[in-house]
């Protein structure tokens, strides 16, 4: 289909120093949590960026020295000669769809614990660590500085030898050593590297100088800068040093690539920002600069992206987690194929991978990390193996992923639901406070779905056994969901709470069906992702008496994974919810609900009109069992197979589940191995 040309200033060329970006769509440096340990994963994941039309292609930070180590966190490395084979790799892959190929070269300065290293870690300043390990860093000495500069350099050679079409400066999101010398909080010199602005940014100049020298007029070079810390007068601020630095260094650099830090106010979740919050901190940077500008906002709409080039905020449009969603993107703009855009919820599941040390993960596109692990394409699946048809039972996040891939495989299916909406867990969940966005899981499948003519949707249909035998059926998927449990077990409870019989006793499920509650209200949090830090929201908002009390240090605990927990534990004091950390419930008589201290023993009872039990889900699997039971009957009701998946197997993350679904459909009637992914290893040279 022919693009809309409104969209066309999107893929206007744009000359970076030296090279030229054929669009505007940049694929800004982000984790992967791949690094050295998945080369083959990791070059296959940009690879496919670039295969969907993103014109320019960043790999994450790298490493330039073994004082930078910020292991256990996986990166990439250039700090020496045989780690050039590793990037020619990713950079092949890259440049085989016309793409440019960047890579950010990084010293993390005082926040690089050199853990495995065991370097002394080195900053500005003697420093601690800005996490909990007992580590500080040491003043560097001019020779420390004038190591870094030869670092940056040598690393700089390499990528050039690599094959990158544009090397980056990292000074941003609170890690990058630039970043820590402007920073006042960092910097206390008192040498000609600190006291005034030209001296804090002095480094800064030297590291793009060196890099400019060493690559010569064949790469361009970019900073990556963080312009706002919000952190008022203490930190960096848009209308003072990050405005000072872009007017002293303006000219400098081949492209600005700007942003906030920390990392956990750059990628805000859409339960706390909306798409394009750092547009009022980067909006004068074009102003003061000719060359040209990057920023990111979590852009999803074309329209919103058309309007911040238009505007002049930027010449390219940044994406981090919305070319982790949908890789093509740029292809679908392109081609007039906006329906099919595969548009980012903003969860963050994706930096839990990141912060959890394991390979990049997203809840709109369960192919991601499995580019080259599996051969899994985002937009290409088999062709069905047989005329055998499929019968999914449940149309939650699991449900719809598996009869909108079964569909492309060109299989007839049938989706039967046993409500009158489809969706599952995300219809319901997205009406919670600040989770709308999560509802594109469903509406980006519902329209694929409802355009393809081998797959028929059923609305309430609920089906038992006997409707399933009956049916004929040559594959069933039973994706039939998880219920909140009513009896406290989970984490911390292993039978059930003494009292939960009693009629004041409710689950998320009874909030999220619209059940009235009286408070005061004491929600238990053994869950300890979102669901209990939203649904205290829910009710203090509503004007309700609200007590939270978890057995974690923390509220919401999980979340410091996806960069939330800060922002939940802040909205819930702010709204007045009372918060009781380290505590378990012991038992429910009444109104009265006893808790105790998880350390000391130390027990107290508490007012409680309603107790709200957020512990864990069971699967609701009863029509699976009652199949399995009567196994017999399959081969004359027609069914070749049966499985479950999802929740309805075993309850977790959306994510998790979409990811289920699809599995489903890419192995029907497939051969399975037993190890069901390609492993990335160390092999060992000969003792010969």
């Amino acid at each position: 289909m022919t693009r809309d040309s409104r969209y066309d200033i999107l893929f206007e060329p744009v000359q970076i120093g030296p090279v030229v970006a054929k669009n505007r769509f940049y694929s800004v440096p982000h984790a992967s949590g791949m690094g050295d340990y998945y080369p083959q994963a990791n070059a296959a994941f940009r690879g496919t960026k670039a295969e969907g039309g993103w014109g320019t292609v960043c790999v994450e930070e790298t490493e330039i020295h073994p004082s930078t180590d910020i292991l256990p966190y996986i990166m990439p490395r250039l700090m020496e000669d045989s780690d050039i084979a590793y990037h020619q790799n990713i950079v092949e892959q890259i440049k085989q769809h016309d793409a440019l190929a960047a890579v950010e070269l990084a010293h993390n300065g005082l926040n690089a614990g050199n853990i495995i290293s065991r370097e002394v870690p080195i900053g500005p300043s003697g420093n601690i660590f800005n996490e909990y390990y007992p580590v500080q860093s040491r003043t560097m000495s001019k020779s420390d500085i004038h190591d870094l500069l030869r670092w940056q350099r040598n690393a700089a050679l390499r990528a050039k030898q690599a094959g990158y079409d544009i090397v980056y400066i990292y000074a941003a999101h609170g890690m990058g050593m630039p970043q820590h010398f402007l920073s006042r909080r960092h910097n206390r010199r008192t040498d000609e590297y600190g006291g005034s602005f030209e001296n804090r940014a002095r480094l800064m100049k030297e590291m793009i100088e060196v890099t400019k020298d060493a690559v010569g007029d064949t790469c361009a070079v970019a900073v990556r800068f963080g312009i706002e810390e919000l952190l008022g007068p203490d930190g960096i601020t848009a209308k003072e040093d990050g405005r000072a630095l872009v007017e002293y260094l303006g000219e400098l650099p081949d492209l600005w690539d700007v942003n906030l830090s920390d990392w956990s106010n750059d990628s805000v979740s859409s339960r706390f920002s909306s798409e394009g919050h750092q547009a009022e901190y980067i909006c004068e940077v074009k102003q003061l600069t000719s060359k040209p500008v990057v920023g990111v906002g979590r852009y999803t709409s074309p329209d919103s992206m058309v309007s911040i080039v238009k505007k002049g905020l930027v010449d390219f449009v940044g994406a981090a987690r919305p070319s982790i969603a949908d890789p093509f993107l740029p292809n679908k703009i392109n081609e007039n194929r906006l329906d099919e855009i595969r548009e980012c919820i903003g969860c963050n599941i994706c930096v839990s991978g990141d912060i959890t040390h394991t390979t990049v993960r997203c809840t709109q596109n369960p192919t991601v990390g499995e580019e080259w692990r599996k051969s899994w394409h985002p937009e290409q699946i088999q062709p069905k193996k047989s005329d055998s048809n499929v019968l999914v039972v449940g149309s939650g996040p699991t449900g719809l992923e598996a009869a909108y891939q079964l569909g492309k495989r060109g299989y007839d299916v049938v989706l039967a639901e046993a409500g009158t909406e489809l969706g599952g867990r995300v219809e319901r969940e997205a009406k919670l406070p600040g989770l709308s966005e999560w509802i594109r899981v469903k509406d980006y499948r519902e329209l694929l779905l409802k355009q393809m003519p081998n797959v028929n949707i059923y609305l309430d249909s609920p089906l038992g056994a006997d409707d399933v035998l009956a049916f004929g059926f040559n594959h069933v998927l039973l994706a039939t969901g998880a219920k909140w449990r009513r009896d406290g077990i989970g984490r911390s409870l292993y039978k059930p709470l003494p009292g939960c019989e009693q009629d004041n006793i409710y689950t998320p499920d009874d909030l999220m069906d619209g059940r009235e509650i009286g408070g005061p209200v004491v929600i238990f949090d053994d869950d300890h992702y979102y669901m209990g830090g939203v649904l205290a929201q829910k009710l203090a908002t509503e004007g309700k008496q609200v007590t939270l009390v978890t057995p974690a240090a923390l509220v919401s605990q999980w979340t410091e994974n996806t960069m939330e927990q800060h922002r939940i534990q802040a909205r819930l004091m702010e709204l007045g919810v009372t918060l009781v950390t380290q505590h378990c419930i012991d038992a429910i008589d009444g109104d009265q609900l006893s808790i105790s201290c998880i350390t000391t023993g130390n027990s107290q009872t508490l007012d409680c009109q309603s107790l709200l039990l957020v512990t864990s889900r069971e699967a609701q699997d009863a029509v699976y069992q009652e199949l399995m039971a009567r196994e017999a009957e399959f081969a004359d009701a027609g069914i070749l197979s049966l499985q479950q998946a999802g929740d309805g197997e075993a309850p977790s993350t959306i994510a998790a589940a979409v990811y289920a679904g699809h599995r489903f459909a890419r192995l029907l009637e497939e051969k399975r191995p037993e190890i069901p992914y390609k492993r990335e290893r160390i092999i060992l040279a000969s003792k010969d």
